[in-house]
C-alpha cells in the first residue's frame, strides 16, 4: 500500500483541484439560492428588490459584464483565449521537446512521446489557426 501512494503522488494535485472545484461550486449555488430566496421574500411582501441585489444575480449569469476587479477581468480574458500567440508558442515549443525525446527514444518510450509531440503540434497548429482568425479583417 505504501508503495501505491509512492507512486502516485502526483495525484494528489488533480483530485485537490477536483475537490477545490467542487467546494467553489457548492458555494455559488448557495449565494444564488440565497439570493433568490431573498429576491423571493421582496415578491411575496409586494416590494420592489434594490437594483444592486438584482444586478449581483446578473452579474452571476453574465461574465460579459464591466468588472471592477482586474483579477477577474484577466482572469476572463484569458479563459476567451485572446492570446493565441502565447499559445502556439507553448504548444510548439512543447512539440519540438518531446519530438526530440521520441528521436532520441529517451528512457525507452520513444512511442508515447511520438503520440504527445502529435498532440502538442495539433494543439499548436490549432492555436495558430485560432490566431489567424482572430487578427482577421474587422468588419
Amino acid at each position: 500500500m505504501e508503495d501505491l501512494f509512492r507512486s502516485f503522488w502526483w495525484l494528489i494535485f488533480p483530485l485537490s483541484w477536483f475537490v477545490v472545484g467542487g467546494f467553489r461550486s457548492w458555494l455559488s449555488y448557495k449565494a444564488n439560492r440565497d439570493t433568490l430566496d431573498l429576491l423571493k421574500s421582496y415578491a411575496a411582501s409586494g416590494r420592489e428588490p434594490p437594483p444592486e441585489l438584482v444586478a449581483k444575480l446578473n452579474k452571476r449569469w453574465n461574465e460579459d459584464d464591466a468588472d471592477d476587479d482586474r483579477s477577474v477581468q484577466r482572469s476572463r480574458r484569458y479563459h476567451r483565449n485572446e492570446h493565441p500567440a502565447y499559445q502556439a508558442v507553448l504548444f510548439g515549443a512543447l512539440c519540438a521537446g518531446f519530438s526530440y525525446a521520441s528521436f532520441t527514444d529517451i528512457y525507452g518510450a520513444g512511442e508515447a512521446f511520438t503520440i504527445v509531440a502529435f498532440v502538442m503540434g495539433a494543439l499548436c497548429l490549432a492555436s495558430l489557426v485560432s490566431l489567424v482568425i482572430s487578427r482577421g479583417p474587422k468588419i
